[in-house]
């Protein structure tokens, strides 16, 4: 009688390899919705906190804004209001939000607030995640205020969670302090990613952004980017829209030296040929 003579694998190596696999496809990555109570930790000094913090509530809205297009019952498109809140101390830090450089689909939207005190901005954002004509909600809080202990998180989670707006709190020079947000986030800036013709230029704003805490998903670190239509995500130590990798230190190539003059292969030098002869 014929035996099987391919190799076994152990019942426990099957079962850690499944639990992995479960564990990658639970990762975040961009496009994903559903969840309405976020914090992005960021330095005060720099305003990758507040841009972060709108490419990512971006990212979930145009996901959402797909799926209302799908569906049939769904009248018209989206063109509810955004609330962005900002205590004395946010704005002495980055300044209000500047309407011209915001992305085209949302310079109409904005619904500002400032606030005196922490206290007052906290009741902002519960007001309006209560309000379900908003799209979204923005708050920035500088410090650890003591009115934004755990009883208020959580009863902004509730009221988020409750009449489905979203929330996303950037928290400027702050520690991780108890707080019910279901995702929290601590960013920075990173380098851009080159640009397509000309390697001088200003590039895309990046950040490196890593979930230290979620409800759904396991910890991780990217590096983002919004090229204007969707949010992008790449792994740390590879630049954003490139497949090569950073090295540690750029005399290996030169600082300053784009991995890739033409990433996509759209263009090439002519080596002092003309065009007409390519």
């Amino acid at each position: 009688m014929p035996h099987d003579t391919s190799p076994s694998i152990p019942q426990p190596l099957l079962k850690d390899a499944s639990a992995l696999a479960v564990q990658r496809s639970a990762r975040w990555k961009p496009g994903l919705s559903g969840v309405h109570h976020s914090e992005v930790f960021a330095s005060g000094s720099e305003g990758s906190g507040a841009a972060a913090a709108l490419s990512l509530a971006l990212d979930q809205w145009r996901g959402e804004h797909i799926k209302r297009q799908a569906d049939p019952l769904a009248a018209g498109d989206d063109q509810r209001s955004i609330l962005w809140v900002q205590d004395r101390a946010a704005v002495k830090a980055n300044g209000r939000p500047y309407r011209p450089g915001l992305p085209a689909e949302l310079r109409h939207r904005i619904i500002h607030v400032l606030a005196e005190k922490a206290e007052d901005a906290l009741f902002a954002l519960e007001e309006g995640v209560r309000c379900r004509d908003l799209a979204f909600v923005i708050g920035e809080l500088a410090g650890n205020p003591r009115a934004l202990d755990f009883t208020a998180s959580r009863r902004l989670s509730l009221a988020a969670e409750r009449h489905g707006v979203p929330l996303w709190l950037v928290r400027f020079d702050a520690g991780h302090d108890l707080s019910s947000a279901r995702m929290r986030w601590e960013v920075r800036s990173a380098q851009s990613p080159w640009p397509r013709w000309n390697a001088a230029a200003p590039g895309t704003p990046s950040w490196h952004a890593e979930l230290f805490r979620a409800r759904s998903h396991p910890p991780g670190e990217w590096i983002l980017h919004d090229d204007g239509q969707s949010l992008k995500a790449a792994r740390p130590g590879t630049r954003p829209g490139s497949a090569a990798i950073i090295a540690d230190n750029d005399t290996e190539r030169g600082a300053g030296a784009p991995a890739a003059a033409y990433p996509v292969g759209l263009a090439r030098p002519t080596v002092g040929r003309s065009l007409a002869a390519l």
